[in-house]
């Protein structure tokens, strides 16, 4: 059975190569140049050209691309199953659903699932993961859809910027909000309800911003010891390995993944960005 998924699952190249995922990249513009993400540029020069006063853009996987994977699966008699990112941050999914469709006009039996994962970052990596996990244990593909789609509702993500004015130019928070935000070092705390990005609480400083980060994922979350935690960051790595160290301390969970934020999802966010992700209360394995 094959698994697609697109590059805002923010999970590690080799990742993909090694655990038989076919990857789908959303794409990057940068200096009158586009390139397709995780494959073609990288994001530590997406965050070395944003410092330098770049503004990159970006855009969904293309439909040419869509139809050739989905083209192929249908070939080849396949099953399949492509977890997106959240239909509220792209375009991704939708576009995915429309190709499967003109797919299946021409070849009736395309057995394909869609997920809209209402994730991003490590937390929709985190989804990823977990369906890879179902895949080589055997679980059929109506398992794995209905499992993973459950679970998307029950991640948690947490994060803080850096700088909001790089989400202000991406329409994610008001041009005020982010000046007043600058004027006196404030930090936005964020999560992701139903897919779409939401402010919950500012705090003055970053450090503050993460100490009531760890007191929220009490207040969410519970055994810690059989969960997995993501951390990501936008090119921080002695910040997000600080983060760790906290989280260790305080929640001693089974395992913490850390990963820097993609090009496509780290344009929007800029440097400085860190992120936390885990499964909340209501998740039951």
């Amino acid at each position: 059975m094959k698994i697609f998924t697109d590059s805002g699952c923010d999970l590690p190249k080799s990742y993909y190569e090694e655990n038989n995922i076919e990857l789908l990249p959303l794409r990057v513009q940068l200096n009158n140049n586009e390139y397709d993400d995780v494959i073609s540029i990288n994001s530590k020069e997406i965050y070395d050209a944003i410092r330098q006063g770049a503004r990159p853009k970006t855009s969904q996987v293309s439909p040419e691309l869509f139809l050739k994977h989905f083209e192929n699966l249908a070939k080849n008699e396949e099953e399949g199953i492509y977890i997106a990112f959240s239909s509220e941050l792209s375009g991704t999914y939708n576009t995915a659903v429309m190709i499967r469709n003109q797919v299946q006009e021409q070849y009736p039996s395309l057995k394909l699932a869609i997920i809209d994962s209402k994730c991003a970052s490590l937390g929709f990596g985190l989804v990823v993961e977990e369906a890879v996990r179902l895949r080589n244990t055997g679980a059929s593909l109506d398992e794995i859809e209905a499992k993973i789609t459950a679970l998307t509702p029950q991640m948690e993500h947490l994060f803080t910027v850096e700088d909001l004015d790089y989400l202000a130019k991406g329409g994610r928070v008001s041009k005020a909000s982010a000046f007043l935000g600058g004027l006196l070092s404030i930090k936005p705390i964020l999560n992701v309800e139903d897919g779409k990005l939401v402010p919950i609480e500012k705090s003055r400083g970053r450090k503050k911003a993460i100490a009531r980060m760890l007191e929220l994922m009490q207040e969410r979350g519970d055994n810690f010891s059989e969960k997995i935690v993501g951390i990501s960051h936008s090119d921080d790595v002695d910040f997000a390995n600080e983060v760790k160290a906290s989280i260790q301390e305080r929640f001693s969970p089974k395992a913490i993944q850390v990963t820097m934020i993609g090009s496509a999802i780290g344009s929007h966010v800029g440097p400085g960005t860190i992120a936390i992700f885990f499964t909340n209360k209501s998740y039951q394995a």
